[in-house]
């Protein structure tokens, strides 16, 4: 439930926030796409889809950012004091709910492209989790923004036998498929899948609270502090992660290429580009 009124402390916070994730999102977005010619092509897609995330991500964030000022104002001079839900406008959570279902699907897409799998274990991969994804969000929006407890269960219920089956993939069908990676990413590729445990698991965590009543503007300020966290784990750092793997993965396919990278002269050159 959106509070009626907020101090300028919880303004403030949820404003430096939601400005904390645009920032993050963006220039992510940005560095992915300077640093691109940097991994072998066959590592790009997965950095495309990355950058395309930080960048539909930047976007909402923008959108949400945009209807947080406009759904609180102040009436004290120079915005300081109490700010109150102005009339005729509200804070639109939908933003986060489009966000996500253009981007968790391919969250999970950047993972099974710079695995490089064979094509059919990639194409099996793709049909089992990109629609499961979509799903669990969709079936959890008609929870998020019903007032009724039973039916915000039954959704919550629902959108979570999806979410169980990504993590069955993630952890057991995608697992066997590690030992066929190079030794210096195996660890660093089983972390990603904890890291998207940990940053989803806030997710849920925010979607039961008025279950559990708790509520006002404390709950409501800790559930947007909670959500721009774990945006900026889920989509930046991964995406710098993946970033990583892929570049490890580059050098291990072309010894030729790494020495390149790694030359004083060329990354001199580079950096004058």
């Amino acid at each position: 439930m959106i509070p009626d009124t907020l101090t300028q402390g919880q303004y403030d916070t949820v404003y430096n926030f939601l400005s904390l994730v645009i920032a993050s999102q963006l220039f992510t977005a940005v560095f992915l796409t300077i640093a691109l010619p940097r991994i072998l092509p066959r590592y790009r897609q997965a950095i495309t889809v990355a950058i395309v995330v930080c960048a539909i991500a930047a976007y909402h964030y923008f959108r949400i950012f945009d209807s947080f000022k406009e759904a609180f104002v102040s009436d004290s001079v120079g915005g300081a004091g109490v700010y109150t839900q102005a009339v005729g406008a509200s804070f639109n959570e939908g933003y986060r709910y489009v966000d996500w279902l253009l981007t968790v699907p391919l969250l999970l897409l950047e993972l099974i492209a710079v695995l490089a799998l064979a094509r059919k274990v990639q194409t099996g991969l793709i049909i089992r989790l990109l629609p499961a994804a979509a799903l669990m969000i969709i079936l959890g929006y008609p929870g998020e923004i019903s007032g009724d407890n039973t039916v915000r269960g039954i959704f919550g219920l629902l959108s979570t036998i999806p979410f169980a089956y990504i993590l069955y993939v993630l952890f057991v069908q995608l697992g066997k498929s590690l030992n066929k990676q190079p030794v210096s990413v195996r660890r660093t590729l089983s972390q990603l899948r904890f890291l998207l445990l940990l940053s989803w698991g806030v997710y849920p965590i925010a979607y039961i609270l008025p279950m559990l009543d708790i509520s006002g503007a404390d709950a409501w300020v800790g559930k947007q502090i909670g959500y721009s966290i774990a945006d900026i784990l889920a989509k930046a750092v991964y995406a710098l992660i993946i970033f990583y793997v892929a570049r490890m993965k580059s050098f291990d396919d072309d010894p030729d290429f790494a020495a390149r990278e790694n030359s004083p002269e060329d990354a001199a050159m580079f950096v004058r580009r």
